[in-house]
């Protein structure tokens, strides 16, 4: 039986990775070593989902493009080298990527962050073999720009409507509808389900165990 959505594509942190406490202490590491003005956890969660630079420019407005790349690099060196704060998988993500693999499923990931962090995310979890085509915002638009998907739908010679992007934030949904594919939100990240909703996705899990069942659902089966 033909798929609905043969290709599943994954945003990374929020939605696979449980890497907020980390990405917020990165960053609050870096606005103190910057002698920037303070910014909220709060509105540095905001910004997770955006390419490092473009989240950066949210919370500095009036920055100059030196300082939004000074604090970039200042950034990369705490999340890729210093800070240890732990960035676990969600409970149940590998049994739901193995039951996605076996049933034949194509899997791609679209992220916001940067080639060197995804693999590292990929590498340290396991899961670098799981997904054969990944864009990062650091080598196409930041979302939600639909080119990381474009892109992945071209490597994977598949249609958009054959795919199926599932993320946490509205950047995630902004994009897959930009790119004119249906969306699934998680409602366990950084954005509320009720400011996902309003990107209308075609639906929704509260763990990252049971997207494979809402896919199969989806799909037509039970």
């Amino acid at each position: 039986m033909k798929k609905k959505y043969q290709l599943i594509i994954f945003d990374w942190d929020g939605t696979l990775m449980d890497s907020t406490a980390q990405i917020v202490n990165c960053m609050q590491l870096s606005i103190a070593e910057m002698k920037a003005e303070a910014r909220s956890n709060a509105s540095i969660v905001e910004i997770i989902g955006l390419s490092l630079e473009e989240a950066i420019e949210v919370l500095y407005p009036q920055a100059s493009p030196a300082f939004i790349a000074e604090m970039a690099t200042v950034y990369r060196d705490f999340y890729l080298f210093k800070d240890k704060t732990p960035s676990p998988l969600f409970t149940g993500v590998v049994d739901m990527l193995d039951e996605l693999r076996q049933d034949g499923y194509d899997l791609a990931i679209a992220t916001g962050k940067s080639r060197r962090g995804l693999d590292k995310g990929l590498n340290e979890t396991g899961l670098y073999d799981y997904f054969p085509i990944t864009r990062c915002a650091d080598e196409t638009r930041s979302k939600p720009d639909p080119q990381m998907l474009s892109e992945i739908l071209t490597d994977y010679n598949t249609d958009h409507t054959r795919a199926l992007m599932i993320g946490d934030s509205e950047y995630d949904l902004q994009m897959a509808n930009n790119a004119k594919i249906d969306g699934m939100a998680v409602s366990y990240g950084v954005h509320s389900l009720q400011r996902l909703m309003q990107q209308k996705p075609i639906a929704y899990s509260d763990k990252a165990r049971d997207i494979s069942v809402k896919i199969k659902e989806l799909n037509g089966k039970q």
